[in-house]
């Protein structure tokens, strides 16, 4: 493709996804490659809801993927989506020149809870209802009792996780969910890691409580499956949060479980403070 060509064809990727004002990131953070600009535009896009966009400000989704090095023609998983936050910008963004696999909850598990049937429920149809962004992402599942594969062997460059670690403490197979995202990595490739931040020395017993997590027991969950950990950055961090609230994480926004309980400080806290890991599958 020639450059001029090229550059109209990414030009119309960055409008299809709102064309207006500089690509700013809505924490302020200003990025200065093509890519990092056309994750700005993705990240504000016509397609999102504003309450969806607002939380841009506490998860930092342009510098987080530009951290991880995610790059628009690559092959990424995202293990648990959930509602769809971060596919609504992994989606489009990889639309047209990557792949990109979306491994939710399996349905086809005995103990799945309600709600999260629910959840994968919903994001399906959220899928199904726009094609225009969601037409190309490849649905796969993850959980017992067999869905462990998220995409072919060897295949991914990327998978990415956010906030679900201490979903799979409690439930008892944290293990096997690394197991499955190492199978997943080319070797050489990189998996990506956001989690709620305990602090150093909380039991496991605690951490399956509060939903905060150990830096120390994600490397030692990672490190178990293979993995070798690169780096880490504070992208994510907020140290208005203690990580010892009366109903663990949840206490902070958005879940609010006190309801109206001192609800003005919790949302001056904000989200709650999170590490962001790198970590390689070896090359060899």
């Amino acid at each position: 493709m020639k450059l001029g060509a090229m550059a109209a064809t990414l030009a119309a990727a960055w409008c299809m996804t709102g064309c207006a004002g500089t690509p700013t990131a809505d924490d302020g953070y200003q990025p200065t490659t093509a890519a990092g600009k056309q994750l700005a535009r993705v990240a504000r896009g016509d397609h999102r809801s504003d309450a969806n966009i607002a939380r841009n400000q506490y998860r930092h989704p342009v510098q987080t993927l530009q951290f991880f090095g995610v790059a628009p023609d690559m092959t990424v998983v995202e293990i648990w989506p959930g509602t769809g936050w971060y596919t609504e910008i992994l989606a489009p963004y990889l639309r047209d020149s990557g792949t990109f696999y979306a491994a939710g909850f399996s349905l086809r598990s005995v103990t799945v809870p309600e709600y999260r049937e629910r959840i994968q429920r919903e994001y399906v149809a959220k899928l199904r209802d726009n094609p225009g962004v969601y037409d190309r992402v490849k649905p796969t599942a993850m959980g017992p009792p067999e869905d462990w594969r998220v995409a072919p062997e060897n295949s991914a460059d990327r998978v990415l996780t956010f906030r679900n670690v201490h979903n799979w403490i409690k439930d008892g197979y944290a293990s096997l969910v690394f197991d499955g995202m190492y199978e997943a990595l080319k070797p050489g490739g990189i998996l990506g890691v956001v989690e709620h931040r305990a602090k150093p020395g909380t039991s496991l017993d605690a951490m399956k409580a509060s939903g905060y997590v150990t830096e120390q027991h994600v490397k030692l969950l990672a490190a178990r499956s293979g993995f070798e950990f690169v780096e880490s950055s504070e992208i994510n961090a907020n140290p208005k949060d203690t990580a010892d609230h009366p109903e663990g994480v949840w206490t902070l926004p958005p879940t609010l479980r006190l309801g109206d309980k001192d609800r003005q400080k919790y949302l001056e806290i904000g989200e709650s403070d999170r590490m962001t890991l790198k970590f390689r599958k070896p090359a060899g």
